[in-house]
């Protein structure tokens, strides 16, 4: 199985580009050749290799992790990175599941997002 990382650079040598990404990479992981991915060490490279595919006037890219300590924030200037188009529309901010009973929020994951379109997003 590919990580993200070679297969986005084999995208780039095949000469792929996409409208749209969206980018859940793990914490950590292990691949089959105990290759180990680290969030905050391998987002940039993955980043990087992500800017080399997106066509020249992508739709949307959204980014979001969980258990990393970081800030939506830290999410979107990472994308800013790779998402020079001075239009669109960027947010950010928390991913939460409703706990029904106890009428509280549960924090799931953070999320950074990109759109060269105008979007909404759904309030209580």
């Amino acid at each position: 199985m590919d990580d993200a990382v070679k297969f986005v650079q084999r995208e780039v040598r095949r000469g792929v580009k996409y409208d749209g990404l969206i980018l859940d990479p793990p914490k950590f992981g292990r691949g089959p050749k105990g290759e180990v991915w680290e969030f905050f060490r391998l987002l940039p490279h993955l980043l990087d290799a992500c800017k080399k595919v997106l066509a020249p006037q992508p739709a949307f890219v959204i980014l979001t992790a969980y258990a990393v300590k970081a800030s939506a924030l830290t999410l979107q200037y990472a994308l800013q990175e790779i998402i020079r188009n001075p239009e669109g529309q960027w947010s950010c901010g928390e991913v939460a599941l409703e706990e029904k009973s106890a009428g509280r929020l549960l924090s799931m994951a953070i999320f950074a997002r990109w759109s060269r379109f105008a979007h909404s997003v759904p309030s209580n």
